[in-house]
């Protein structure tokens, strides 16, 4: 199964994001990744949701968001002309022993130390999900206490835009 990314254009209104991801629940289908945020204008949030599927699957769930009440635009992102990002959060224990692996790790990954405390360091890292997901596994073995991660966040490179107002 491949993994998409779609980007959607919605009212900001309430209700909707719960119509979004009721309509992935009511059909079974999973979502690896949700972000909901403002657009440049007002009135309108972009919705970037990940999953897994087939070109079927795909298809049916792009017909299915275009049919729903205050959705204005639906796109699929290309990963080859999209920059995709995640943010992480992760706390990893402070011990004298292991802090110069951490703030190596810290540099190689182009990472920042957001709070240090006598017993915690808290890591900020921003990047597409393989970084991410090899940052946590360089840190595993140090101790990680807690972890955040948002979901991506995606826009088209150059002149692509998924347009509020049509």
């Amino acid at each position: 199964m491949d993994q998409y990314v779609i980007g959607v254009i919605v009212a900001n209104v309430s209700g909707v994001l719960s119509r979004v991801s009721g309509m992935f629940t009511r059909r079974g289908f999973n979502i690896d990744s949700l972000t909901v945020g403002e657009t440049e204008s007002s009135g309108f949030s972009r919705i970037t949701i990940a999953f897994h599927g087939d070109e079927d699957i795909k298809e049916r769930i792009l017909q299915q968001l275009q049919k729903l009440h205050d959705v204005r635009e639906v796109e699929v992102l290309d990963s080859k002309d999209t920059v995709i990002r995640e943010l992480l959060l992760i706390k990893v224990r402070n011990k004298t022993e292991i802090r110069q692996d951490i703030m190596t790790a810290v540099e190689i990954f182009r990472s920042k130390i957001v709070d240090y405390s006598p017993t915690a360091l808290v890591c900020e890292l921003t990047g597409e999900t393989s970084k991410i997901d090899a940052f946590i596994q360089l840190l595993k073995p140090y101790g990680i206490m807690e972890m955040c991660r948002t979901g991506i966040v995606a826009i088209e490179r150059g002149e692509n835009c998924l347009k509020t107002v049509k």
